[in-house]
């Protein structure tokens, strides 16, 4: 049961969100394979002022079901799709070089490279979901990386990180800012390249990026501030992995699967 002080929290927080100030929510396919987003007919901006136009009727259908799902109050926290949108139109267009790059420095210290020295089960999960993952970008993304033990850094081969960047390449802004949302919630790009790429599903992904984490927990249990924050990233995760599955360009970059030895076979 809530104590009287948490509920009043609570009753704060939702009296400070905006109040709901509109009724009918539509989309407006723009001819170009685009759509707008409209509130009693009158089109959405997104923080910076620019018209918040989606680059697939999927995506803008998605992103209206969460302003028809808000209540007297808007809150931004349950409308991850409006945030992501709202991110790659401000955030990403016309900066994508700098995002690529950025992506590319997490690559140069991906978390798959990185393993324990113990214990064995550790040591064994980490081979299991991670090793699948750097055999496939190194055959199919020529991408190479080299594996170290504990925390000291390594170098990786600039080659590796040229040809991940050349992977990034195709991705328009609404898929170069679901990648990168992903990365920095997982601390691989390995990994968030692997869902882009359709070699790894977002629970698999997940999975893996919280190996070291589930282990800790298998021996120490889960404390429930941790739990929440996890929830959280996880709801942003899955709001990344969502949107790229309603674009066209990310889904005809897909194919190949990981091969036997791929952590759908494990």
């Amino acid at each position: 049961m809530k104590s009287s002080g948490a509920a009043a929290g609570q009753g704060a927080k939702a009296a400070s969100l905006p109040k709901r100030f509109y009724k009918d929510v539509a989309i407006k396919n723009d001819g170009s394979g685009t759509a707008s987003l409209l509130l009693d007919g009158n089109p959405v901006r997104t923080p910076a002022k620019a018209h918040l136009t989606l680059p697939t009727p999927a995506l803008a259908e998605a992103v209206a079901e969460e302003w028809r799902a808000q209540q007297d109050r808007i809150d931004p926290l349950t409308m991850p799709l409006t945030k992501l949108a709202n991110s790659a139109i401000d955030g990403v267009r016309g900066r994508e070089q700098a995002v690529i790059d950025d992506i590319a420095k997490y690559a140069g210290s991906d978390l798959l490279c990185y393993r324990a020295e113990g214990p064995k089960a550790l040591v064994a999960s980490q081979t299991k979901h991670w090793d699948p993952v750097l055999s496939w970008a190194k055959a199919a993304l020529d991408a190479p990386l080299v594996l170290a033990e504990g925390i000291a850094n390594v170098a990786q081969p600039k080659a590796s990180l040229d040809s991940l960047r050349r992977a990034l390449e195709g991705l328009d802004p609404f898929g170069l800012g679901a990648l990168h949302v992903m990365t920095t919630l997982t601390g691989s790009a390995l990994l968030a390249l692997a869902v882009v790429k359709g070699k790894l599903t977002p629970e698999e992904a997940w999975q893996a990026a919280h190996v070291d984490e589930d282990f800790q927990i298998s021996q120490w249990g889960e404390d429930a501030e941790a739990a929440k924050r996890r929830a959280q990233r996880r709801r942003d995760f899955d709001a990344a992995a969502r949107l790229l599955q309603m674009l066209p360009a990310v889904i005809a970059g897909r194919g190949d699967d990981l091969g036997p030895g791929s952590c759908r076979n494990l």
